[in-house]
């Protein structure tokens, strides 16, 4: 049964907190698209297909013709940034798009000025912000709430979603603070400084219905008081942490090596980077946040402990090296040790030269449009069906992520078909021999 979707009627504004190389990448292209210029490469909701019925039915229309998105001409970018250059001269600055690109929507780019972001140096000790707001943390949730109404109004937009785009953060764990929506909205008021700036931008959507995607491993929404207020608002959250690079990789090859029982006894990996992302990843509290997301992912697909004689000794090493030569051209290295039959030895090599914002961006613009497609569906609190798009996968309590990237993929596009009544798929093909049977 097809359910109730409302219609992607008006402008969809996508406010952005942190418009450094991902956001300004996104908005450019979208920009280029739009003019007809390039092309949304990378963005299943643009270039993605989608299987309905039978494969005798040979229906396979594009995601964006299956389901009511919000199309790319409706879209109006914002956001906040700890800088004040607008989104062409950050782009310039970012050197992720070539500049003779920049200058063909450089009209479109320099009016997407950055209001003042809500920042706490603590939480990125290797920014010298300058464009900040200042107060405690209840008035900085008042002032991004603020904002967005201001936003919103000006641009004549019907619905608004935030995405994180912003640095990643220190680690921290969450405490009592964090626990209950009561104790998070008192500890605002009392401006603790356990409330992180993520949070604040997060409470702030959320209070107002809007719906909160975190790109970046940050606990963020992945507190109990969050998915109380998501829950209350009916709104949609998901979260963490782009899935880019490196961990795409091991998303893509790890399952194929579990699907061949083949032994894993040791992955390293290490990354260079020279991007604002690198730059704050140079401290080892915010190294830290990172390292827990990028960690996980392995011991999630491979479940050592359910497979102890092909993982039980799994050695898996992470390293992030900054390194401003190479900007925002991420490169890793992967050494994989695994061995096969009999326990007979083997070796795989991969040297990823990548950009993390080319892979970032149409990451970010599915997530926009898919959160707005699930506030219009109804869909409340953890959204675990766009877990394709992250690292470190926002489950419901005590249940485990799915970290294979293609049991993900069905899972999204399972939740496609349902939301639009066609029936779910399998993929386990009987019907078809079945019925080649009984024909004869």
């Amino acid at each position: 049964m097809k359910t109730n979707i409302k219609p992607a009627d008006g402008k969809l504004g996508i406010l952005i907190p942190g418009l450094g190389a991902v956001a300004t990448t996104l908005i450019a292209g979208v920009e280029a698209v739009k003019k007809g210029i390039s092309q949304p490469i990378g963005s299943l909701t643009q270039m993605g297909n989608i299987r309905l019925g039978k494969r005798t039915e040979n229906r396979n229309p594009k995601v964006k013709d299956f389901v009511p998105l919000a199309n790319l001409n409706d879209i109006v970018f914002g956001g906040w940034d700890v800088y004040s250059d607008n989104v062409y001269e950050a782009a310039m600055k970012a050197k992720v798009l070539e500049p003779g690109l920049l200058n063909a929507v450089k009209a479109e780019l320099e009016v997407v000025v950055p209001m003042k972001a809500a920042f706490d140096s603590n939480y990125a000790k290797n920014l010298t912000a300058t464009h900040v707001k200042t107060g405690t943390r209840y008035e900085l949730a008042q002032e991004v709430m603020n904002d967005i109404k201001n936003f919103k109004e000006k641009n004549g937009c019907s619905r608004i979603v935030l995405i994180w785009c912003g640095s990643t953060e220190i680690y921290y764990e969450a405490t009592e603070i964090h626990s209950s929506l009561a104790k998070f909205e008192q500890a605002l008021l009392d401006d603790d400084k356990r409330i992180s700036p993520s949070m604040i931008y997060a409470y702030a959507a959320l209070k107002m219905g809007i719906p909160f995607s975190n790109g970046a491993p940050n606990l963020t929404v992945d507190i109990p008081a969050l998915i109380e207020l998501a829950k209350l608002t009916e709104t949609p959250i998901a979260g963490k942490d782009f899935k880019t690079g490196q961990t795409l990789m091991k998303t893509i090859l790890a399952p194929g090596l579990a699907a061949r029982s083949l032994g894993v006894s040791g992955w390293f990996s290490t990354n260079i980077l020279g991007n604002r992302d690198g730059l704050v990843l140079d401290d080892p509290d915010n190294f830290k946040t990172k390292e827990v997301s990028k960690l996980g992912v392995l011991e999630d697909i491979l479940k050592p402990e359910a497979n102890p004689e092909l993982y039980g000794n799994l050695y898996h090493k992470i390293r992030i090296d900054y390194y401003p030569p190479h900007g925002d051209n991420k490169e890793s290295w992967d050494n994989i040790d695994i061995f096969g039959w009999l326990g007979y030895k083997m070796q795989i090599k991969i040297n990823f030269l990548c950009r993390d914002s080319i892979l970032a961006a149409p990451i970010a613009l599915d997530l926009a449009l898919f959160s707005d497609l699930a506030k219009r569906a109804n869909l409340s609190g953890i959204q675990e069906w766009l877990s394709f798009y992250l690292k470190s996968p926002q489950t419901a309590e005590g249940l485990p992520p799915e970290n294979d990237i293609f049991k993900q993929l069905i899972k999204l596009q399972n939740t496609l078909r349902h939301l639009m009544g066609e029936d779910l798929i399998t993929h386990l093909g009987l019907d078809y021999y079945q019925e080649l049977v009984d024909s004869l």
